[in-house]
């Protein structure tokens, strides 16, 4: 009996200056494509005060935190569901580590190494548990329906019945 291998879902938040930044941009969603990750919701928005505020709590203590509510909700970001066997994990290590200047000597051919700016205007972001994914998502993407995903949706990506729309930088399932 062979077990089935479900897709597994990881937020990724590309910030302020990248979404800025049409060579960046282009060059992280192509490493998302590259690596063979499906984009189950692509948004992009402005961050609200709460929404950062919610997103951020657990950094309210921290010496950043005012610096880092206040980059987030400085411009547009998109916010990517990304799909894929081991997608938390295969994300962060594409992200590379957080401090830009470690990630540079380290992981020089990281997503942050080459697009992050300082510790805060780090690029981008990644869910680090299957906790954080549903947490994250329900502050940066509130419509989405795990349920939904999994009954309906995660069979026909699984399955590769999906079409990606370029210009909305997004899969979508569809039956055949």
């Amino acid at each position: 009996m062979t077990s089935v291998k479900h897709l597994q879902l990881t937020l990724a938040i590309m910030k302020p200056h990248v979404v800025s930044s049409p060579f960046s941009l282009h060059d992280i969603r192509r490493t998302i494509l590259d690596n063979g990750f499906y984009v189950v919701r692509s948004k992009r928005q402005t961050i609200k005060l709460e929404q950062a505020e919610q997103f951020y709590r657990e950094h309210k203590t921290k010496f950043f935190y005012n610096r880092l509510i206040t980059f987030m909700t400085s411009g547009p970001s998109e916010a990517y569901i990304l799909a894929r066997e081991d997608a938390i994990s295969v994300w962060r290590r594409l992200m590379g580590p957080t401090k830009v200047f470690q990630c540079q000597l380290s992981n020089p051919d990281s997503i942050r190494a080459k697009h992050g700016l300082t510790d805060t205007r780090n690029a981008t972001h990644g869910s680090d548990s299957d906790e954080s994914v549903r947490k994250e998502v329900s502050i940066m993407v509130p419509q989405f329906c795990f349920d939904h995903w999994k009954q309906i949706e995660e069979p026909m990506f699984r399955n590769g019945r999906v079409q990606f729309n370029d210009k909305q930088f997004l899969h979508s399932a569809h039956e055949s």
